[in-house]
């Protein structure tokens, strides 16, 4: 076989692949797309009305999300195991390279793997969280114990999804799922860190340094798993979409539930959606900066994108919440502790880009093919 006809045969077996790569993909982020509206509707639920149950419409969101990307992530495990004991070939642009789960019981894609994992830790989560509810009966909090354990299981699920796409890099559907998986995980991840109110409140804030360590992380990440320049921004453009949309309908949706279960809003609410003020209104700035920097160490755009948030999130809470400047020892711990967490997540960052590129390294296998022919 000549070059030609060894490329040819490459776009061929692509081809073939987009249909068959992209449908379970889509149903995994599909999922998580589910989750983060029922995140943002519950999250503003508790805000504007109060305390809620187990069987809410926001929660089954939350619920469905999971189901439906745990169950397309089971069926390709199957449908791989199956296809491996016909003695196919596993192409790892679905999902990634396939690794032996129960030994060698099953074949599984190393990014439905994780996708299937979260979704199943989300199903043991929910049955604390529903043992939880009837011990204690209404949920006033969003960071509960089980409701931490739900978040990080679903934030697995999300990991799983920027995986099984980006392993598609080379194929456009692939780079778009991989921008807007990021960009979903990202907007979770700002509820998620609230858990680290926990943490002692000193001069510094510990959720401050945990959502910018997010954002610098997977932003650095986006920057690095697509290799054409702007993923970063296509990443914080995809977040900002995502802002703004919830900026509207989180209210709405509380309000409309609220008004259908006859149930009252509260009056003294601020008007403010709560899951989209969480997310930083200068990502694009930060996206920029990691861009321009890209060809520069990890740490130093870390640096950058990890000051940048710390410095205007304050600006962007007055803005939001006509609240006042924190104190200036409060405001300079932050910032600092902002460029060490940036630092630490540009480094992680560009890492975990070059681990993605190597799930299924499709340039490489295509190149080694023709030099051969």
């Amino acid at each position: 076989m000549d070059m030609t006809a060894s490329m040819a045969a490459g776009r061929d077996t692509a081809a073939r692949n987009v249909p068959r790569g992209l449908l379970p993909a889509s149903f995994v982020l599909g999922g998580t797309l589910l989750s983060l509206v029922g995140l943002t509707w519950d999250i503003q639920w508790h805000s504007d009305v109060g305390p809620d149950t187990f069987f809410t419409l926001p929660h089954l969101f939350l619920y469905s999300g999971s189901a439906v990307s745990g169950i397309a992530s089971l069926v390709v495990v199957l449908l791989t195991t199956a296809a491996q004991r016909r003695g196919a070939d596993i192409d790892p642009i679905v999902g990634g390279r396939a690794v032996g789960v129960f030994g060698r019981t099953f074949a599984a894609p190393v990014g439905y793997l994780v996708s299937g994992v979260g979704a199943a830790s989300f199903l043991l989560y929910g049955l604390w969280d529903q043992w939880w509810h009837g011990l204690y009966g209404f949920d006033a909090v969003i960071d509960s114990p089980p409701h931490i354990g739900l978040l990080l299981s679903i934030s697995i699920t999300m990991v799983g999804a920027v995986m099984v796409f980006a392993t598609a890099r080379d194929q456009r559907w692939g780079q778009i799922g991989t921008v807007v998986g990021a960009a979903t995980l990202i907007a979770f991840s700002m509820v998620t860190v609230i858990g680290l109110q926990a943490l002692p409140n000193g001069i510094v804030r510990p959720v401050t340094a945990g959502a910018t360590f997010m954002c610098v992380l997977l932003l650095t990440m986006a920057c690095g798993v697509i290799t054409r320049r702007g993923g970063a921004i296509a990443v914080a453009v995809a977040v900002g979409l995502l802002q703004a949309v919830f900026w509207w309908f989180s209210p709405w949706a509380a309000r409309v539930y609220a008004d259908a279960v006859g149930l009252p809003v509260r009056d003294y609410i601020d008007g403010v959606p709560s899951l989209p003020a969480m997310i930083p209104m200068s990502l694009i700035i930060v996206a920029v900066a990691i861009e321009l920097l890209r060809k520069a160490p990890a740490v130093i755009a870390g640096v950058v994108g990890g000051l940048i948030i710390t410095l205007t999130l304050p600006l962007q809470n007055i803005w939001v919440y006509d609240s006042s400047m924190p104190p200036t020892d409060v405001y300079l711990a932050t910032a600092a502790t902002g460029a060490v967490v940036g630092a630490l997540a540009g480094m992680l960052g560009r890492r975990f880009s070059q681990m993605l590129r190597h799930l299924a390294p499709t340039n490489e296998t295509s190149t080694k093919e023709a030099s051969h022919a």
